[in-house]
């Protein structure tokens, strides 16, 4: 068995009183395209945040390929998603004051890189995804699906090892989801990132190579995608 690039192993976390995490246990191999399934409630983002480093567990071991990220400081964690993650969220999250091309260039702009490559990079992707005409728009001229475009390339300007998609399609039509799900799965195809989408949706998880299925806040049961 391949080591995992991502590993949760009997990981905790309570927000108050509130279990979210009872035990957790999961690993994602590198490359891997997979899909967190769960009811509303069910832990499943919580488990995705801890994996992120966004969320430190209450206990538990939580590991990037042979850093444990749990034992991390805030800093040291902030610097490895800078690094290493990208993330798309339902709403996109986008900076409001900057036009799309800033967005999608920011990461690469806070890794250090001269503005002018940054910026190259960043039209490459809009390019790609059909938004060379809208690089000058801010987030606000947008449509909702323009949005999560925009963000998806902000995701995948720096080239990381992981993205995290949290419910990536839940504000979006069908046709614009679609979309979405293909460029993140041509990134895990073509740049061997991993890939791990949380989702409630059988469609969404359609594209991935396996689910897990987290209920109570642990993960209960495993399937191969068809």
């Amino acid at each position: 068995m391949s080591t995992p690039i991502l590993r949760a192993a009997k990981v905790t976390r309570s927000f108050g009183p509130t279990p979210a995490l009872r035990g957790a246990d999961l690993r994602v191999d590198a490359g891997e395209v997979l899909a967190v399934m769960g009811p509303s409630g069910s832990g499943k983002s919580t488990l995705l945040h801890c994996l992120a480093g966004i969320l430190r567990p209450d206990s538990g071991e939580v590991w990037f390929a042979d850093q444990r990220l749990d034992r991390l400081s805030e800093r040291d964690r902030t610097r490895l998603r800078r690094r290493e993650f990208g993330f798309v969220f339902q709403f996109g999250q986008l900076v409001p004051e900057l036009p799309a091309a800033a967005n999608v260039a920011l990461p690469l702009l806070l890794a250090g890189e001269r503005r002018r490559d940054a910026y190259r990079s960043a039209a490459g992707l809009l390019d790609r995804l059909g938004l060379a005409g809208l690089a000058a728009r801010r987030p606000g001229e947008l449509s909702g699906g323009q949005a999560q475009r925009v963000a998806v390339a902000r995701a995948l300007v720096a080239r990381p090892r992981v993205i995290f998609a949290d419910e990536p399609t839940g504000s979006l039509d069908s046709l614009s989801g679609e979309a979405v799900l293909d460029l993140l799965v041509d990134a895990a195809r073509e740049q061997g990132t991993t890939v791990v989408v949380v989702t409630h949706e059988a469609r969404v998880a359609a594209y991935a190579d396996r689910e897990v299925v987290v209920r109570d806040g642990v993960v209960t049961s495993l399937a191969a995608t068809s």
